[in-house]
């Protein structure tokens, strides 16, 4: 699978395409093909939630839709940390905002329905998403710069690719 951003150095992941319907669940492989994050699609009656886990099943995160909101919204949760996922409602190009609650923001950029975007933070691209590294047609990637929260970037990830098919 040999894809890597020449600006990142961080570890890079390959994901599926249109990653959840609900209750699908499905694995985030490193680019040596080992599984080691599964989203658990869940199905709640009021939002849809899906859960980030460890290769033992263990959960990292947590990530609920808010169907009732002005704007549609992905909550993730991670511990003592939350973060709310949104589209910018101006501009002409996707951009989603992710304002994490008592830390720094981060954005999301580019073509997202073409998984080509970059995830920002203070102005630092943190993470690439890139379906040019592969010829498989339904999977792209994700190359995260050094030091970056994984499970968070993922969650980010999985967020927008939910959000960019509403």
């Amino acid at each position: 699978m040999g894809f890597r951003d020449r600006d990142l150095d961080g570890p890079r992941f390959q994901m599926r395409e249109k990653l959840m319907s609900v209750g699908d669940d499905f694995w985030i492989e490193d680019d040596q093909g080992h599984r080691l994050f599964k989203v658990n699609g869940k199905a709640v009656r009021w939002r849809d939630t899906f859960v980030l886990e460890d290769a033992s099943g263990e959960e990292l995160v947590k990530v609920q839709e808010k169907k009732l909101a002005v704007r549609d919204t992905m909550t993730i949760e991670r511990g003592d940390t939350t973060a709310k996922v949104h589209k910018r409602l101006l501009g002409i190009r996707d951009h989603y905002v992710i304002e994490v609650e008592g830390g720094d923001d981060f954005k999301a950029h580019g073509n997202i329905v073409d998984h080509e975007y970059e995830i920002e933070r203070d102005g630092e691209t943190v993470a690439k998403i890139s379906k040019k590294w592969f010829r498989v047609r339904d999977t792209y990637g994700v190359q995260l710069a050094q030091g970056q929260d994984v499970a968070l970037i993922l969650a980010i990830t999985v967020c927008v690719d939910a959000m960019a098919r509403d």
